[in-house]
């Protein structure tokens, strides 16, 4: 049975679209679109490029308005950014000259929590993701995969019911990406939150998701809504990196694969 917080935090987008105005014309980024995103879900999102799958996380995080439809997180219409979707970027956006503590810390100061407490939270998250050992360092002085670590430790502090990510491991090398993976698997089970993740690669969602969405060729629409249940995955085990050489795992890997190609062709 769904409980009502659970109804609060659902994602329904209703026939939503997204147009942009150019001096050569209207382009459509994203064709009418109707989508439930359930509570704990972690949801993938692939496609060709400039199918508009950036398009739809900017319209989940409230950075764009929807040319058309109406996008909703329970009974509440999406009208704007709000600490309640927290987004990480490609890119770590952390402040060069604070801590990296002061950058987890920053959200809850500026919502008013108590010194003490903001500084407890920050050190269990800095745990959490590995961290511990850095936090009076600057962003700077930490490599790329600390830094998508530190930047996800921020959004976690403004417990967000939602985590947006828009390819956060593309920059990395494959080593750290596949680590990233595993520990952001471990934080969602532990969080509990919603997860919308971007990602060029079929096997990167694969292996994270419980869903992948996959787009067509601009403009952009869900042409497949794949529920992913591999072996061995029970909510209390973190999903090793063996599971993608299951029969399994490569058999969906080439069906999305597939679908990717055929929406691009």
């Amino acid at each position: 049975m769904t409980s009502a917080l659970d109804l609060r935090d659902r994602v329904v987008l209703t026939d939503v679209s997204k147009t942009y105005d150019s001096a050569i014309g209207p382009t459509v980024a994203l064709s009418p679109t109707d989508l439930t995103i359930e509570p704990g879900e972690f949801v993938s999102i692939v496609g060709p490029s400039g199918c508009g799958k950036t398009t739809l996380l900017q319209l989940l995080g409230g950075f764009l308005e929807p040319t058309t439809g109406a996008l909703l997180v329970g009974p509440d219409r999406i009208a704007g950014p709000s600490p309640e979707r927290g987004v990480v970027f490609q890119s770590p956006t952390l402040y060069p000259w604070l801590t990296v503590r002061g950058n987890i810390e920053f959200g809850p100061k500026c919502r008013g929590v108590d010194r003490k407490t903001r500084r407890a939270e920050a050190d269990q998250l800095l745990q959490l993701v590995g961290l511990g050992d850095v936090g009076d360092q600057r962003p700077y002085e930490l490599s790329g995969g600390m830094q998508q670590r530190a930047q996800i430790a921020r959004v976690l502090a403004n417990d967000p019911r939602i985590i947006l990510m828009d390819e956060p491991f593309g920059a990395l090398d494959q080593l750290t990406r596949e680590r990233l993976q595993v520990e952001l698997l471990r934080l969602w089970r532990q969080a509990g939150k919603t997860i919308v993740f971007v990602t060029h690669s079929v096997e990167e969602a694969v292996f994270l998701s419980t869903r992948v969405l996959v787009m067509s060729a601009r403009p952009g629409r869900v042409i497949v809504d794949r529920r992913i249940d591999l072996p061995g995955d029970d909510p209390d085990h973190v999903r090793a990196l063996t599971v993608t050489a299951t029969p399994e795992f490569q058999s969906i890997k080439s069906e999305l694969a597939q679908a990717i190609y055929e929406a691009h062709t």
